[in-house]
């Protein structure tokens, strides 16, 4: 399984939070961003995001089809993330556009060494995948990868 990390780009401030809207600059990242994972992510990836208007703009940046989920909606636990998901038994890969703090602490809680309180900054994405070592399946960071990289 790969499990890809995306959260929402750079969004205006206001109330009600879930009705914000991505600023030009976030409009900027999502289309940077879905430019380099259309390149990569697998055939037949599936796309989950939160039901926030700023989630749902960024996924919208790579793919009209994708799924609306409240398990990875604001204050979701890592534990509602991973089962939204079918952590670690999917096959295939799995892009959740989500927020902080939760995607940084899923990717604390797969990768070990990575800190708690790990911050993910707006529009980058956390690609993590589920493989075999040593007659184990253990979650390897692969990449990440910042707009501004782009």
């Amino acid at each position: 399984m790969e499990l890809i990390l995306w959260r929402h780009a750079e969004a205006e401030d206001g109330v009600p939070d879930a009705a914000r809207e991505l600023t030009e600059k976030g409009l900027d990242q999502a289309k940077r961003m879905s430019a380099w994972l259309k390149l990569r992510l697998p055939e037949n990836t599936l796309i989950i995001a939160s039901p926030t208007r700023r989630t749902q703009q960024t996924a919208m940046a790579l793919t009209s089809d994708f799924a609306t989920k409240k398990e990875v909606a604001p204050g979701a636990s890592v534990n509602s993330i991973l089962t939204a998901v079918n952590w670690p038994n999917e096959q295939g890969a799995v892009v959740v556009v989500g927020h902080q703090p939760t995607l940084g602490e899923v990717a604390s809680c797969l990768i070990p060494i990575l800190p708690p309180g790990l911050s993910v900054k707006k529009g980058s994405v956390w690609w993590i995948r589920y493989q075999p070592k040593e007659n184990l399946l253990e979650p390897v960071l692969h990449a990440v990868i910042y707009p501004e990289m782009l």
